[in-house]
């Protein structure tokens, strides 16, 4: 008995060591990400272009970041995620420099570019690929919320950090040099992420499989195509929200004053994403803890038909900085809870031996979303001078991906369910 106890202590104490190191590295590259929102009018002053240029930038990297997922996913599943994320850590942090160094519009968008493929191996699926290898099936669902939490205290601490010494310093590239050294702590905490050489199949995993067979049974599964369409959805908000509600609540010229302080417009955009940031923290955990206790796709049901609900309210409410921070409250708490929740239903209906490739795929729809949120914002401000067909789409969009996600079937495929019988 004491042995059992004595071999299942570092088993917990490793799988935490990858949750911690996961979370840093996302709690870097997503806060970094989250903090560009408040470089949208600085960057078009100065260059003298419209909001399209950043927006379409921003919107491509998201883009890429999909695109590269499934491929870079694949790698991690095949060769481990460590060196995966450390590669993909030293590519995003070239992108900051390069974007900080930026003069012009093509090494603008080049740094995007490169940023987007680092973070495509140093985000979320190889990341969550490692931690469901690593962690007993028990925990996975909070394991996966844990982590999805360091993308909030990222956005939480670094977005209102970024904004405050953009309004000090009033220069953008030094503002971006900052968080670009920042984001060297990627590369070594990628080596928190190492896995055994040869784990032992586990729970689920009896039946080989090579990653061929991996796409075709995702692709005949009804779920996979409801989870994946779905997922766009959650992409278009947060970018949408993420790259232009600073620029909003700037247009709207929405300031307050914190104990006598006045708060620019700029200022209080910033403490808006910052906000969103903080409540997902909260927000993420709990959606992680309730998908291990209630069906996930039930629970992913209630969270979009909450976020149509939340712009709704924005909209119907007056404007003010009462409305912004409680919205960004609300908002925050149905941030990023879909992350957990999505990439527990992939590693629950198709097992983990794939699961970064297969995460890959359904987040390149997130991706897809995130281009459109964030190019579509900045070219319908910049044909209509305002924002306001893109806060509609975003509540219908809301409501379809809610009634998509009641439809998904949450069981294992059948070679998951006939190995677990044999067990």
């Amino acid at each position: 008995m004491p042995s059992s106890e004595a071999t299942a202590e570092p088993r917990q104490l490793s799988f935490w060591t990858a949750v911690i190191c996961g979370a840093l590295i996302l709690t870097i590259g997503i806060g970094a990400r989250q903090s560009f929102g408040i470089f949208q009018k600085p960057i078009a002053a100065d260059l003298k272009v419209g909001r399209e240029l950043w927006s379409f930038a921003n919107a491509l990297a998201m883009l890429l970041m999909g695109a590269f997922s499934p491929f870079l996913g694949n790698l991690a599943d095949r060769f481990g995620a460590a060196r995966t994320v450390a590669g993909g850590g030293v590519l995003y942090a070239i992108g900051m420099f390069t974007i900080a160094s930026a003069s012009a519009g093509v090494m603008l968008t080049f740094g995007n570019v490169l940023c987007g493929i680092g973070m495509a191996a140093a985000g979320f699926g190889p990341i969550f690929g490692a931690l469901i290898r690593r962690t007993p099936p028990e925990k996975r669902s909070v394991a996966l919320g844990v982590a999805t939490a360091g993308g909030s205290i990222g956005q939480f601490a670094i977005v209102p950090f970024a904004s405050l010494l953009q309004h000090r310093l009033d220069n953008w590239h030094t503002t971006m040099f900052i968080l670009a050294l920042a984001s060297m702590a990627m590369v070594p905490l990628a080596f928190g992420l190492r896995e055994p050489r040869s784990p032992a199949p586990r729970s689920g995993m009896a039946v080989l499989q090579g990653s061929k067979d991996a796409l075709q049974e995702a692709f005949r599964t009804q779920g996979f195509w409801l989870l994946t369409v779905g997922f766009f959805v959650c992409g278009f908000h947060v970018t949408f929200i993420g790259l232009h509600l600073p620029s909003y609540i700037s247009d709207k010229a929405v300031g307050m004053s914190f104990f006598g302080t006045p708060v620019s417009p700029l200022e209080l955009g910033g403490w808006a994403i910052g906000l969103v940031g903080l409540f997902n923290l909260a927000g993420s955990l709990i959606w992680g803890w309730l998908g291990s206790r209630h069906p996930k796709k039930d629970m992913l049901a209630l969270l979009y038909a909450l976020r149509a609900l939340a712009f709704v309210m924005f909209l119907a409410l007056p404007l003010s900085w009462v409305s912004v921070l409680l919205f960004s409250a609300a908002l925050g708490f149905l941030w990023l809870g879909t992350v957990p929740l999505t990439s527990g239903l992939v590693g629950y209906m198709f097992g983990s031996t794939h699961m970064s490739m297969l995460w890959g795929i359904v987040f390149f729809s997130h991706q897809l979303g995130s281009f459109l949120g964030g190019w579509g914002a900045g070219r319908i401000y910049d044909l209509r001078g305002d924002y306001g067909l893109m806060w509609w789409i975003s509540v219908g969009l809301g409501v379809f991906a809610a009634l998509l996600h009641w439809r998904i079937r949450e069981r294992p495929v059948p070679r998951l369910a006939l190995a677990e019988a044999a067990a």
